[in-house]
């Protein structure tokens, strides 16, 4: 089975007003060559859900998110998203903020195909006050009440894993998965970039199986983008690029930032972006972070 496709095949089926699911976590293994091909596209009215960090504030600075459901958007050394605060207090986007593990339970309950996982977390907080649709349960088992964490159902899942194969076997060896297996079973399609395209029998040595966490089933198709993940990081091949985030987050304070920033990575297509942050040797050499 050959699941092999473009970035802008997967582009291609996304429809106006889905909702998409993108992995990663902030500054870390985000799939923003697919994130950049949203952008070079028409889509819009968006709901994306995201433990978010530049993919999120990029879609926010184009228009292409109404809703967005997100424990956080932060690129971690700089702590708030330049273009999704700006968004945020324009109060141009629908939120569904909530508690990292409320995120959690909402795709949990998705890939489990059921409608809500009950949970303590949120109990006492401004979350329930906020939004309504979160509710309350009865426990059959005690006189107390919990959170009933909604499902979050995805259209799409967008992922970046290190490896995998034209079967949609996916391999990340960095030292978190973050909820990248979440996303996977919560979607009714995943789609995936991959920094390196390898062999089935790549797989079969050693322990190498014991990287995979999701199964090839959940994979609807695979693209072959090295460095994909740019400017975050994907460890362990390389860490995020400092010295472009930083050069992205004073573009939001310039008048017109946003469209020279797109003019400059964005609009040229992927293998000039490349080659405009000094190409896949000067990526690879991207220090990992260190915590």
């Amino acid at each position: 089975m050959n699941k092999l496709v473009k970035a802008g095949d997967v582009v291609a089926r996304l429809r106006d007003g889905m909702t998409i699911g993108i992995g990663g976590w902030g500054p870390r293994r985000k799939p923003m060559a697919l994130v950049r091909e949203i952008l070079r596209s028409p889509l819009k009215d968006l709901t994306v859900v995201a433990y978010g960090g530049a993919d999120v504030g990029m879609l926010c600075a184009a228009g292409k998110v109404k809703k967005l459901v997100f424990a956080f958007v932060s690129l971690d050394f700089i702590p708030l998203e330049p273009y999704f605060r700006a968004a945020r207090q324009a109060g141009t986007l629908e939120v569904m903020e909530i508690d990292e593990g409320m995120l959690v339970l909402g795709l949990k309950a998705a890939g489990m195909r059921v409608p809500f996982i009950p949970t303590r977390t949120g109990l006492g907080t401004d979350v329930l006050r906020h939004l309504p649709e979160i509710k309350l349960v009865d426990s059959p088992y005690d006189d107390k009440q919990w959170v009933a964490m909604p499902a979050l159902p995805l259209d799409v899942a967008l992922l970046h894993v290190d490896r995998a194969d034209a079967r949609g076997v996916c391999q990340v060896k960095g030292p978190d998965l973050y909820m990248d297996d979440l996303y996977a079973r919560a979607a009714t399609h995943t789609y995936v970039s991959c920094d390196e395209l390898v062999e089935p029998a790549a797989f079969e040595q050693g322990e190498e199986a014991r990287y995979v966490f999701w199964e090839r089933t959940q994979t609807t198709g695979v693209v072959h983008l090295p460095c994909g993940a740019h400017p975050s990081s994907c460890a362990p091949l390389y860490g995020f690029d400092v010295k472009h985030f930083k050069e992205y987050v004073a573009s939001a304070k310039e008048a017109g930032g946003w469209a020279q920033y797109y003019e400059r990575y964005i609009a040229c297509g992927e293998d000039e972006y490349l080659r405009r942050v000094g190409g896949a040797e000067a990526v690879k050499k991207l220090p990992l972070p260190v915590f």
